[in-house]
């Protein structure tokens, strides 16, 4: 059985032992729950990829607790380091090509053998601490079966992989609610490879012209590309305007009329309340759904703007054709 840990923190200090040891643990970030394992260890790395049952070719974000151990690893531009400045420890995850000096290396199961690296700075003290006590960069995904919603509580984490990996730090709900941003800076123009916690509106007032990517099945050059993802079991119809009676009802804002099966993401258009409420009430609605005998989850549309485009970028993909 799957070990629960508190935050506290000789039970981190338990939890880092594990990851030192080549185990995989959960942990909570500001974004959602991620599932860690020692980056430079390529048996703990394949632990997590069967743990989730990820495709080989899709690469997972590094963790790092500190800029200059960051730097170690991948190339130090300077719109790499003004970004970090601004917006580490936080939800911006950047894509860089990898230093070739450094004699401690990333396990190239880890980057998918590219070579480049998506690195981030997370920003909750329990996802630093657990990194710093192990003395490890962590390769970590979402805690969830690979394509299914992303877990943003500890509970979600263990409905799914009880049994399946060592442990779980439970550090309450996730407070971004959404996975991190993903900018590309390995091309001649800053690309958007996936919207998330950071904006693209904060983005662009430091990088200038970003290019945006569309999510992709093949040549996958970062995690978050696949175009099918974050899929509950029930199908899922976006910017619907009625709901069908065997339908529950995604709502945002003033909802529709709807007698049945709803959940409302921010009954005051709040964007920020949505994204934090998004995977667990496209949880509790699929689970529900499923037991009522319904058909589908209708999706209220969602402005593009700020966090609403990370928004519309998860549910996109969870309504997108299932891949097998």
């Amino acid at each position: 059985m799957t070990s629960l840990f508190s935050d506290s923190l000789s039970e981190i200090q338990q939890a880092a032992t594990i990851i030192k040891h080549g185990g995989v643990v959960a942990f909570g970030t500001e974004t959602v729950y991620g599932l860690g394992a020692d980056a430079t260890n390529t048996k703990a790395v394949e632990k997590i990829y069967r743990a989730k049952g990820r495709p080989s070719f899709n690469p997972l974000i590094i963790h790092f607790a500190e800029l200059d151990h960051l730097f170690q690893f991948v190339q130090k531009t300077e719109l790499a380091y003004e970004l970090a400045l601004k917006f580490w420890p936080g939800a911006l995850t950047l894509v860089l090509n990898q230093r070739t000096d450094n004699p401690i290396k990333i396990s190239p199961i880890a980057t998918a053998y590219l070579p480049t690296m998506a690195v981030r700075i997370p920003n909750t003290k329990v996802a630093r601490q657990l990194i710093q006590f192990s003395k490890k960069p962590i390769a970590a995904p979402s805690a969830n079966n690979s394509g299914k919603i992303s877990p943003s509580t500890a509970q979600h984490v263990f409905q799914e992989l009880n049994h399946k990996i060592d442990a779980i730090i439970d550090s309450g709900p996730c407070q971004v609610g959404v996975e991190s941003t993903i900018l590309d800076l390995s091309r001649d123009t800053p690309t958007l490879l996936r919207p998330g916690g950071i904006s693209l509106e904060a983005l662009t007032s430091i990088c200038g012209t970003i290019e945006i990517s569309h999510p992709i099945e093949t040549k996958i050059i970062s995690p978050g590309q696949l175009s099918s993802h974050y899929a509950p079991s029930l199908p899922v119809r976006l910017n619907c305007t009625h709901v069908a009676p065997d339908e529950a009802l995604l709502a945002f804002g003033h909802p529709i009329e709807h007698t049945g099966l709803s959940k409302n993401l921010s009954i005051n258009a709040n964007l920020e309340e949505a994204a934090q409420n998004l995977f667990a009430y496209l949880r509790d609605l699929d689970a529900q759904g499923q037991a009522l005998g319904l058909k589908g989850i209708a999706v209220m549309s969602i402005p593009q703007v700020g966090l609403g485009l990370a928004i519309c970028d998860r549910l996109t993909r969870a309504a997108a054709p299932r891949t097998t």
